[in-house]
């Protein structure tokens, strides 16, 4: 196996690739044609907050895949996720430069299928054995038009991580309403300045969205197969100003919060410079790593009533074979290795990324107690970004994050940044039918 953990940006070629992407026929057939059984299979897989973790389960995984096929070496590279969308996209113009397989979120699945990128690989789905226990919201997110684009590798929640070290010593009760939350927050930052009371990010679109969707705001409304903006409603526009009003000296400052996403977020928890953080259970083993091990605990984000539970993104990420693969047998055995019920065992254990698998999931609940904040996340009801292919150019296009850094900079009100950011997911949406 060869590993090459890289995290370089795009290069200037890649860049006329993603041009050319724009421009080209959507019912273009990339596929290679040939299906070898033997060579260099290449993987893009995502890079995480402390990935080396990660990488060991994913090293055992591929050497086991090896073994069983002699003649075939494997390529694993580690892609940074804000990048993901232009990588992607060339990659799905340029077979020669492609990879086989590789990991997608699982709101880019609409996107990437009308692109052409994906192969359907619903015979081979539907043959797995260890697919009978997938849960249908995973399921759900490989399915377009009752086809099947790919394997989920997890599922991803995202709750209140805080510090019993700093809440004990304030005194502080842990925030049973969002209202409770943002003003905890500056409690912790008035007799604390050297720390967050809660990082919060300008980019971190999926940390803003129960704010929205707490005060009863939505993405985008559906009716007959067409989507319509709804981020400029009174309802979302009242989530948008609970979260912004998060950014100032007395919480986090936008001049340092504006540009953070979600690992960034993350990493200000663990290091010891926040209070509290919306972090997700796949963020577990980061926080373990860091300064705040062991005085730390984790609650479900609350809503706007006292004692509600917040609606948390669905999230996950999944694994999918390109069309353009010339080894396609062997890169959706090798999809089965890294998705399957063992190597998602492995995975909650190294990383804490929820299973698939509602059997796995629900023994990882009786071994490790930190579960239970996100499965009651779950269980209290989740939001999904619009089922469109337009999600995958509006997100990667930073709407909504440009929206909140407008606003927290002060250059917008909430009125006028989500007026415009509505503009543009509209515009999205009707270029893409």
């Amino acid at each position: 196996m060869k590993l090459r953990a890289r995290t370089s940006s795009l290069l200037a070629a890649a860049a006329a690739l993603l041009l050319a992407a724009a421009c080209a026929p959507q019912t273009s057939d990339t596929s290679a044609g040939r299906d070898d059984t033997s060579g260099t299979l290449r993987v893009w897989l995502f890079q995480e907050v402390g990935n080396t973790p990660k990488e060991r389960v994913v090293d055992a995984a591929v050497t086991a895949f090896e073994r069983r096929h002699p003649g075939t070496d494997v390529e694993v590279e580690y892609i940074p996720v804000e990048s993901r969308a232009q990588r992607i996209k060339a990659a799905f113009n340029d077979p020669a430069s492609a990879p086989d397989l590789i990991e997608y979120g699982n709101t880019d699945t609409a996107g990437y299928v009308k692109d052409g990128g994906l192969a359907d690989v619903t015979a081979e789905f539907t043959a797995w054995a260890d697919t009978r226990d997938t849960d249908p919201t995973a399921r759900a997110s490989v399915t377009v038009d009752g086809k099947v684009y790919g394997a989920p590798l997890f599922v991803g929640v995202r709750a209140l991580y805080y510090r019993t070290d700093v809440f004990g010593e304030l005194g502080l009760a842990v925030p049973r309403s969002q209202g409770e939350l943002i003003a905890t927050a500056k409690k912790i930052r008035k007799a604390k300045p050297e720390l967050y009371g809660i990082a919060v990010g300008g980019a971190y679109t999926y940390g803003a969205m129960p704010f929205v969707w707490a005060h009863g705001g939505e993405l985008a409304v559906e009716k007959g197969g067409t989507y319509t903006s709804a981020i400029d409603s009174a309802a979302a526009r009242k989530g948008i100003a609970a979260y912004t009003s998060l950014f100032g000296d007395d919480n986090c400052p936008a001049a340092k919060c504006a540009a953070m996403g979600g690992n960034a977020t993350v990493t200000a928890f663990a290091s010891g410079k926040a209070a509290m953080a919306i972090g997700g259970d796949f963020s577990h083993a980061a926080v373990e790593a860091g300064k705040v091990k062991g005085a730390y605990a984790v609650v479900p984000l609350p809503g706007v009533r006292p004692g509600s539970v917040a609606p948390a993104f669905a999230g996950g990420n999944n694994l999918g074979v390109l069309r353009s693969s010339s080894h396609r047998t062997l890169a959706v055995d090798l999809m089965k290795s890294l998705a399957g019920k063992e190597t998602q065992g492995k995975l909650f254990d190294a990383m804490g990324f929820l299973p698939t698998y509602t059997d796995v999931r629900a023994r990882a609940a009786q071994q490790q107690p930190f579960v239970r904040p996100f499965i009651d996340t779950l269980a209290a009801g989740t939001k999904f970004v619009p089922a469109s292919p337009a999600w995958g150019r509006i997100d990667a296009s930073l709407v909504l994050p440009t929206m909140f850094q407008e606003i927290v900079s002060g250059r917008k009100d909430v009125t006028a940044a989500s007026g415009d950011a509505a503009e543009k997911m509209n515009a999205a949406f009707t270029s893409a039918g």
